[in-house]
């Protein structure tokens, strides 16, 4: 009710309104009907073809204004259950304090949550390519303050003219830069223009002078499906919550007016309350006794099982990797503060499962399932932490893989644009890895749920231009290096640093064989930073894939153990167990044996076993932790 005694913007009385005929829910007007009874009555020379012929431009006048008026693509449902962490994501639109980059069909949703702050300033067109679009935004209160004119002069029209007030302005000078890619997938990359700098002001109070497309476009959708702006009001401000996570702490009746004003001015049918409300003389729209919040009902309509409400959204191969599990690898994962070694390159974490008999697989090109599904979730939150993921051809050729992250809470997964996907890179000298957008790490990209790869290759091969090409209109790119070793082979300290100079902090090396075996080696394991080891309760038997370091001998050509790791811990997941640990570094010349550690590996305390549940799937799955007691 307003402030005089009128109910939304519909000139009735109360009582007209609240026993109105029953309004369709659908967007469907009495407008979209130009058949009428006195038109198809209507005959040449009667007395009333003249009103006639006026009623129908009436029409028509209306029906071009519906038609000019954009429908809403978004209704009351999008206000009780938003996107996912909204909140979080606004104030990050806002900040801008790093790059982002999003799939577009996640800019498409998130930017009008923020289009009170933004505003576009020009676009800048298109590259030569035709594939990258640019656009510059720059804060609201960067305008000049307006002041408007004391006599504004009549619009030409006979509309009323609008009633302006004075527009704060020439605040605020932070600017954005937005590029739109649209190749082998689509994406928006926001950045900021020029310095580093923040808002003069904070996000509350942009809501305050400004509302959100997304919330003018609930209010008008309600309105136009028959309801009163006072009711309408009254059911998006009954959850404060969820309405300010979408920028609407400050949204009045008056807003909800504005919205629909246009749309009202060619519909004067009745308007009603919401179902379960009704008009209470003195209060406005007030609840029905006993009724529940129309917020309350369309959340139990939408939303059977809590336990499924979780993972509403994700797709349907999202791993889950429980929080508990978390503490045990991170003194093994790298950090965020250290940008790379004290050597300038990446930190590596050797990873990869093995039987009980030291086989990753049956045999050479067959692909063997070893992990179970735990230690998979804990693979794939590894994968997350690491810019990079590395494998070799063989296991690109054997394997198909789609190398990327999966876990609940990355991009494509629940999280924002591409953000803990690592990039995928391909050791392939001899350029045998012909990619086609079939494949599955290309496919994975198209679907927006991972990197484009990076294929490191050796000079002297003919490469297809087409092959290049497509690499790169799939976000991915060549890498060549032509330093070698003495078994020429290229040198892993070369691979690491081509990775460094492209950005990479952290890089996780997944296998194959020859990879794990190589990087074993005397003259390679202290490039490794740390090690993850999966064993699965299984025998592979003879002529597998084995992992195991070259053999060692003492001065008097004794045998000696090859490698024994540091700083070990184990951990199970269910009838898989995890081993974490370091590699004792060794100085040794290129080519050289290596002598005899004289540091001897350090164990962790004694485990205790540990159960927890945390979710009917892990009770089901029967999780089971060992972590010292001091962790």
């Amino acid at each position: 009710m307003d402030e005089d005694g009128t109910i939304g913007n519909v000139d009735a009385t109360p009582g007209d309104t609240l026993t109105a005929a029953p309004v369709d829910d659908s967007l469907t007007t009495a407008a979209d009907d130009t058949t009428t009874p006195a038109a198809e009555a209507t005959v040449d020379g009667s007395p009333h073809q003249d009103e006639q012929i006026e009623q129908d431009a009436t029409q028509a006048d209306a029906q071009d204004s519906t038609a000019q008026m954009p429908v809403p693509t978004r209704n009351i449902r999008d206000l009780f259950i938003p996107p996912r962490n909204i909140a979080a994501i606004r104030q990050r639109l806002f900040d801008v304090a790093e790059k982002i980059e999003l799939r577009k069909e996640e800019f498409d949703l998130y930017w009008p949550y923020v289009d009170n702050v933004w505003v576009r300033q020009h676009r800048a067109g298109s590259d030569k390519t035709g594939l990258y679009k640019t656009d510059y935004y720059a804060c609201r209160l960067q305008r000049p303050t307006y002041t408007p004119k004391a006599v504004d002069k009549p619009r030409t029209d006979g509309t009323p003219t609008r009633k302006k007030q004075i527009r704060e302005g020439g605040k605020c000078h932070m600017k954005l830069k937005v590029v739109r890619y649209e190749g082998g997938y689509h994406s928006v990359t926001i950045n900021q223009l020029g310095d580093k700098t923040q808002h003069l002001h904070d996000l509350d109070h942009m809501d305050k002078i400004k509302r959100t497309t997304v919330l003018m476009e609930i209010a008008r959708s309600e309105v136009m499906r028959g309801y009163m702006p006072a009711s309408v009001y009254t059911v998006m401000s009954e959850d404060e919550r969820r309405l300010a996570a979408s920028g609407g702490r400050h949204l009045n009746r008056n807003d909800v007016r504005n919205a629909s004003q246009v749309w009202r001015q060619q519909h004067k049918d009745p308007l009603r309350v919401h179902e379960g409300y009704k008009y209470d003389h003195g209060n406005g729209i007030v609840r029905e006794n006993g009724a529940l919040p129309l917020v309350q009902r369309v959340i139990n309509a939408e939303v059977v099982d809590p336990t499924l409400a979780y993972y509403a959204g994700l797709p349907p191969n999202t791993l889950r990797f429980p929080d508990e599990l978390r503490p045990f690898l991170e003194p093994y994962l790298p950090r965020h503060d250290m940008a790379f070694t004290e050597d300038g390159l990446p930190h590596v974490t050797l990873t990869y499962a093995t039987s009980l008999d030291s086989s990753l697989s049956l045999a050479p090109g067959i692909q063997t399932v070893l992990s179970g599904p735990h230690s998979k979730a804990m693979t794939h939150y590894l994968r997350s932490k690491h810019d990079a993921i590395i494998v070799g051809v063989r296991t690109a050729l054997a394997d198909d893989p789609a190398l990327n992250c999966r876990v609940e809470g990355v991009g494509g997964y629940g999280g924002l644009g591409w953000e803990g996907q690592p990039r995928p890179v391909i050791i392939d000298p001899g350029a045998r890895w012909l990619l086609t957008p079939q494949t599955r790490v290309i496919r994975t990209v198209s679907e927006g749920k991972g990197k484009g790869p990076w294929i490191i290759i050796a000079p002297g091969f003919a490469m297809d231009p087409n092959r290049i090409e497509m690499l790169k209109y799939y976000g991915g790119k060549y890498l060549g290096l032509t330093d070698f070793d003495k078994r020429w082979r290229l040198r892993w300290e070369a691979i690491l640093r081509a990775l460094a100079a492209e950005g990479i902090r952290s890089v996780m090396i997944e296998g194959g064989g020859m990879v794990i075996n190589e990087l074993l080696r005397p003259e390679h394991s202290n490039l490794v930073s740390s090690v993850v080891v999966t064993v699965a309760p299984t025998y592979l038997g003879q002529g597998g894939v084995t992992v195991s370091p070259p053999p060692k001998v003492d001065a008097a050509r004794r045998p000696q153990p090859a490698m024994r790791f540091k700083d070990v811990r184990w951990q199970s997941f269910a009838e898989d167990a995890v081993m974490c640990g370091r590699i004792p570094h060794v100085d040794v010349p290129p080519g050289a044996t290596a002598p005899q550690s004289t540091t001897p590996a350090t164990m962790a305390p004694p485990l205790r076993p540990v159960s927890f549940f945390n979710s009917s799937v892990d009770a089901q799955n029967g999780f089971q932790s060992r972590v010292p007691p001091s962790s």
